[in-house]
């Protein structure tokens, strides 16, 4: 009888000692299922424009990189593949050891002279070269690549967003704004804006740019039907076509803009379309020509784009003070 007692007392004891064991088991599987932490959000001074006292001297062929940050095309091997976007995307390293992201196709032109205009008015960007022929190991060769550095010290964030930023209401966002309208970048979206992390030894700096500007100097109608048609990119007769200022009316400026989110351009008034063509009439004829050398157009085409930048930063300046013009709303 004693021996059945002792059985069953260790019968029992094991059967505790084994769901003990199991549920301190369980408890680590539902730890190790638990998600990390989320990287703390990085500190830094917001940054999206500067004051551009050098306008009428600064280099818009060589753009915000300068001469000295041009790719070393010797030896361009394949990283991989970028996915996303419109154009086809390449990571890439050069005979010098350094990344970038290499974009083929239509929009490298007008997105390299882009980076540069908006870069000669004081924003911040991204640092772009146009190469007109390029062998990408692994991949082939290629014509009118755009280089986009990945320098290593900066880390790129998250989007940041046109409807809440730390910029809304400032005349240099509204400035941006105009400047979209002015190169017709019809795809404005959130996806296409970038935080750029840069640490210095005085701070950290948060740089807001806009990472995409490839649907530029096309066409950009307000028809909202087959918009898939009326909107273009990269066609500098369209772009020389187009209208630029369509109404003034109360203090406010319309565009002949057919972008989207058009909703952004409903509060631009006359003081911000001033602001911006005051510095962007600062640039000679020859500085932008050079933009648009820069992107490896056609000696017609760079005198047909630049004569309707001119044309585009004369109207801004020339925008009259609570005047109807152009039609009517």
């Amino acid at each position: 009888m004693f021996t059945k007692n002792v059985s069953r007392s260790f019968v029992a004891l094991s059967l505790l000692l084994i769901l003990a064991l199991s549920a301190l088991a369980g408890g680590g599987q539902e730890r190790s299922k638990k998600k990390p932490k989320k990287e703390k959000i990085q500190n830094g001074t917001p940054v999206l424009w500067r004051k551009p006292v050098d306008i009428a001297t600064r280099d818009l062929y060589w753009g915000p990189g300068g001469a000295a940050m041009k790719p070393d095309l010797r030896r361009v091997t394949f990283i991989e593949e970028q996915k996303g976007g419109y154009s086809k995307k390449y990571r890439v390293r050069d005979a010098s050891g350094h990344e970038w992201v290499a974009k083929i196709g239509k929009e490298a032109q007008s997105e390299t002279a882009a980076v540069r205009l908006l870069w000669a008015a004081g924003y911040e960007t991204e640092i772009n070269y146009l190469e007109p022929h390029v062998q990408i190991l692994g991949k082939g060769n290629f014509d009118n690549v755009r280089f986009e550095a990945r320098p290593s010290y900066i880390k790129r964030l998250d989007q940041w967003k046109w409807s809440k930023n730390p910029f809304v209401n400032s005349i240099e966002f509204q400035g941006l704004k105009v400047m979209m309208a002015l190169i017709n970048n019809w795809d404005i979206k959130d996806s296409n804006n970038k935080i750029l992390l840069v640490r210095g030894a005085s701070g950290n700096e948060l740089k807001y740019i806009i990472s995409d500007l490839g649907a530029t100097f096309g066409q950009s109608s307000r028809t909202p039907i087959f918009w898939r048609i009326t909107r273009s990119r990269n066609n500098p007769v369209k772009y020389a076509k187009a209208g630029f200022v369509d109404v003034v009316k109360n203090n406010h400026v319309y565009f002949e803009f057919g972008g989207k989110r058009n909703g952004l351009f409903r509060n631009i008034t006359v003081e911000d379309a001033r602001w911006m063509g005051s510095w962007l009439s600062k640039l000679s004829p020859r500085q932008i020509k050079d933009a648009f050398r820069a992107a490896n157009y056609s000696p017609v085409q760079i005198a047909l784009l630049s004569r309707a930048v001119v044309g585009r930063i004369n109207e801004l300046v020339s925008v009259p003070l609570n005047e109807r013009i152009g039609r009517t709303r």
